[in-house]
């Protein structure tokens, strides 16, 4: 018997002059996906906050004890997560940086406990990478081995240093 090999079909939800969003049509599962290519340490995109809350939600990112923000433009929330990411949030110069060179078409992805302590919505990986941690919930969760293998945002270091 043999198998059809299964593809992933995508539909355009929003073109951007640094990518696209695209959703998977089989899950709903939306991606972002490179418009071009990105050199190691370069500026893919610069953000700010839409909104500002106390809490963390799944589409946050933090910034202090009580700040979790909301990206602006909201495209960037399409960033999934990776145990083996290509980018990163950072909070300092609110900017999303490459941390390798990005192949046009490839999806974004960046390290979600990278900017979360504690994150409201914990779920099971499916990235697939060989580094794949499992359980992702927050930076708090991470062993000092785990923590150091990945760039995180300045108060996510600094909150990892206090807790010891």
């Amino acid at each position: 018997m043999q198998t059809t090999p299964v593809t992933q079909s995508y539909r355009l939800v929003i073109s951007t002059s640094i990518g696209e969003v695209r959703e998977d049509v089989a899950s709903g599962q939306k991606a972002f996906f490179a418009g071009r290519q990105f050199g190691a340490g370069e500026v893919i995109s610069s953000f700010a906050a839409g909104e500002d809350h106390a809490a963390p939600s799944y589409l946050t990112v933090q910034l202090g004890d009580n700040q979790h923000i909301m990206l602006n433009p909201e495209y960037l929330q399409y960033i999934n997560h990776s145990c083996n990411p290509n980018c990163f949030f950072d909070t300092t110069h609110l900017a999303v940086i490459a941390l390798r060179d990005i192949a046009c078409e490839e999806e974004l992805s960046f390290f979600y406990p990278s900017s979360e302590w504690d994150m409201s919505q914990p779920f099971v990986c499916n990235c697939g990478s060989q580094q794949c941690l499992g359980i992702i919930q927050g930076a708090k969760y991470l062993s000092p081995q785990q923590a150091a293998a990945y760039r995180l945002n300045l108060y996510i270091a600094g909150k990892r240093n206090q807790e010891g």
